[in-house]
């Protein structure tokens, strides 16, 4: 038997993470083509983007892997290297509009199907070789 304090699982996702080597590359994808909302960017560390009630943290690695230089702020260094992967929730119908715009832009879709559940996802990848889904909401509950 645990010692271990008692203590609430978390209920949602805050925020997630990708990294980048080009932010203006990131801005242009994620905020031009998808259409998120960048609401806070420090030049050459990073953008972040509102998606929902969520945030997605888009950093470039050589800036996050360095030490905060606020004291106000410590946030520990930390960051990533190679592709990571980021889902985006849309309607089946949304999807389909977002394949659109996005192949009329000229990204390639790297799959598109049905989970054995039956929702659908879209994959493309974004400028820096993230995989970036688009998803039925439902395609885990």
């Amino acid at each position: 038997m645990s010692t271990l304090p008692k203590a609430a699982a978390p209920k949602a996702i805050l925020e997630s993470a990708i990294y980048v080597d080009d932010l203006k590359a990131a801005r242009d994808f994620y905020g031009g083509l998808i259409g998120l909302e960048p609401f806070l960017t420090v030049e050459g560390r990073h953008i972040f983007f509102r998606v929902g009630s969520s945030v997605l943290l888009v950093f470039n690695p050589d800036a996050t892997e360095q030490p905060t230089q606020n004291p106000r702020l410590p946030v520990p260094p930390h960051g990533a290297r190679g592709p990571g992967h980021v889902c985006f929730t849309l309607a089946r119908d949304e999807i389909a509009a977002m394949r659109a715009r996005l192949t009329e832009a000229g990204i390639a879709v790297d799959a598109e199907f049905d989970w054995p559940n039956g929702a659908h996802s879209l994959y493309v990848r974004d400028p820096a070789g993230n995989s970036v889904e688009f998803a039925e909401g439902w395609l885990w509950g």
